[in-house]
């Protein structure tokens, strides 16, 4: 029997669990009301209940729509929104962390932890770890097209599958963890012509490097306390003529960003 977290809000005449969390996510990745509904599998009259339901329950708009005809118009999460969806995938993911650390006492009583649990964190290799929000998503039949805000001056995109989309519960507002493997990050020099490059291009200064007898490693600051760390090759670098403080473009591809959420 699998046994999984799940966090539930219930009002004196009415309760919200992940099912209708899935919702308000859709809505904001969707941007409407009828294509959340599509996304969840509701109809679109059943979705409107259900956002009219979760506004009663919490006691303020948690989307905000508009009219616009026989497709619904468009809506948006609002900050009570987001801060609803947020806070659901916290408490949930701190009941999974309390379950592994009982999964000792489960053996042998025919229970066993899901996987699948919303919230569950690993331990990542990547020394990447860019904290940013969800500032825009586009999505098609299999990908998603994601955009976060770092800080004012860094702005990341990662392109991942829709299902992981769903998943993660992303939509504009939410926060999110951007992970990079350093290997997969380039360098070019920031003096000159500006670097062609398909994907991300963030500008920056370089601020440490260690180098090593195959591979030299890069920190970059690109601002407001942010870094990215790249592993270079050492004749590489040393063809570059790189110096602390030297302005620096980092680069990367959008498919080797991964996506997380607390």
């Amino acid at each position: 029997m699998q046994v999984h977290a799940s966090v539930a809000f219930e009002g004196r005449h009415s309760v919200a669990g992940r099912d209708r969390i899935r919702l308000l996510e859709a809505v904001g990745r969707e941007g409407s009301i009828s294509g959340a509904a599509r996304a969840v599998g509701l109809s679109y009259k059943a979705a409107w209940d259900a956002i009219d339901g979760l506004n009663a329950l919490f006691g303020r708009p948690l989307v905000e729509a508009r009219s616009g005809g026989a497709r619904g118009g468009g809506a948006q999460l609002t900050a009570s929104g987001i801060r609803v969806v947020e806070a659901l995938t916290r408490l949930e993911g701190e009941l999974t962390r309390a379950l592994l650390r009982l999964k000792p006492d489960l053996r042998g009583s025919g229970l066993a932890l899901s996987n699948s649990a919303p919230g569950f964190m690993l331990r990542t290799s990547a020394r990447n770890a860019l904290h940013g929000v969800v500032t825009g998503i586009k999505t098609d039949a299999v990908s998603a097209h994601v955009v976060l805000a770092i800080n004012p001056r860094a702005t990341v995109h990662s392109i991942i599958t829709r299902q992981s989309a769903d998943e993660l519960g992303l939509c504009p507002g939410r926060d999110v963890v951007a992970l990079i493997k350093a290997s997969l990050i380039e360098v070019a020099s920031g003096r000159g012509a500006r670097p062609a490059a398909r994907g991300n291009r963030i500008g920056g200064t370089l601020v440490r490097k260690e180098a090593g007898a195959q591979d030299t490693e890069l920190i970059v600051d690109v601002g407001a306390r942010a870094q990215l760390v790249a592993t270079v090759k050492t004749p590489q670098v040393k063809a570059m003529r790189l110096k602390n403080r030297d302005p620096v473009w980092a680069m990367f591809d959008p498919r080797h960003v991964i996506l997380a959420v607390g």
